[in-house]
């Protein structure tokens, strides 16, 4: 399928410079680009592959100034992150989807299969399940007893759904992903730990994706809740009985302990671990291996292990660079004091 870049910028709401009739038929990066290729520019560390790229077509910000002229043809928009997003979007949906039930899939008799879905080699539907319309189940997928899947899903190779689980709209979750295990619950006795039944389910709201080999535990009673728009990296840990906000991103190897309450709008760096039984206000930004062990009031940021707001945690951080030195300076001046006392 090919565009020209005149039919691009209208899509984008973007201003061409140079040939309104240039073809795309594919997408690159900007130091990989080649002729057919529309590739973007964000990032000002990569300036300088603009006046190298083999790109026909480049995507930049409203505001980028020109050392000299370059090559491609470029479109000028507000936010060229944003408009190659949108792009991709729109090749995705492009593709064709799949439909129909593989001769080598398990749907029990008593499920519930919406129209037009999929349902891929050695998956495995169980009784009482429901699956929306247009939903796409991949090879060897589980999906146990009751639970349900709403309209346009896509769940990839190998996931896992438990019993009882509820999935909502357009929720897209990758492969080796477990949604609804028992959750971490076990009670200390004079021999050892008695197990806790986890009796509760996970709910996963509209729109949200699940990187590759996360895991949501079932509460032990009620339910775990993923909020609509919530987008999970992969490898990430939501424990039992957590909330999650709407809207809140997780990089990869997050971790929330039980009972957590997460709020709206938050961002989690790679890493970063919560205690349980806390909560996080609206709109808190955590970073990389951060540990928060306490409640965060909204609309802050938070770095450090345990966790505190930037400044605090960058002045912490000279004075431990400068702990070798100090510590050296401390046994030199109490021995300077040892032997003050034995002259005296």
């Amino acid at each position: 399928m090919e565009f020209t870049a005149k039919q691009i910028a209208e899509f984008v709401q973007g201003r061409v410079e140079g040939d309104e009739n240039a073809i795309v038929n594919s997408f690159a990066k900007i130091e990989e680009g080649k002729t057919g290729a529309i590739s973007f520019l964000s990032n000002p560390k990569y300036t300088h592959f603009i006046y190298e790229t083999s790109s026909s077509v480049v995507l930049v910000n409203d505001d980028l100034e020109l050392e000299h002229e370059v090559k491609p043809t470029l479109i000028r928009v507000k936010n060229a992150y944003e408009s190659i997003a949108c792009l991709l979007q729109l090749y995705e949906s492009m593709k064709p989807r799949r439909k129909g039930i593989d001769p080598l899939a398990f749907v029990s008799p008593k499920a519930t299969i919406g129209k037009d879905c999929y349902v891929g080699a050695f998956a495995y539907i169980a009784d009482g399940v429901v699956i929306g319309d247009n939903t796409q189940i991949y090879s060897h997928v589980v999906i146990e007893e009751n639970a349900c899947l709403g309209e346009g899903c896509i769940i990839y190779p190998n996931v896992s759904v438990y019993h009882d689980c509820r999935l909502g709209n357009n929720v897209t979750v990758h492969s080796g992903t477990v949604i609804g295990a028992d959750g971490f619950g076990f009670a200390p006795n004079t021999e050892g730990y008695d197990k806790i039944p986890q009796i509760g389910i996970v709910v996963i709201e509209d729109n949200v994706e699940i990187g590759a080999n996360t895991c949501i535990d079932r509460s032990t009673m009620g339910q775990t809740i993923v909020g609509k728009g919530v987008k999970l990296d992969n490898l990430v840990q939501i424990a039992h009985n957590v909330e999650v906000g709407e809207n809140t991103v997780m990089s990869a190897q997050v971790g929330i302990a039980g009972s957590t309450k997460i709020g709206s709008w938050c961002m989690f760096g790679g890493q970063a671990g919560f205690a349980g039984h806390i909560t996080v206000g609206d709109k808190t930004f955590v970073g990389a291996q951060c540990g928060v062990n306490s409640s965060l009031k909204g609309n802050q940021s938070v770095i450090g292990s345990p966790a505190m707001e930037p400044r605090g945690f960058f002045r912490s951080s000279v004075i431990f660079q400068k702990l070798p030195d100090m510590y050296r300076q401390l046994n030199a001046l109490q021995k300077e004091v040892e032997e003050l006392k034995k002259k005296q």
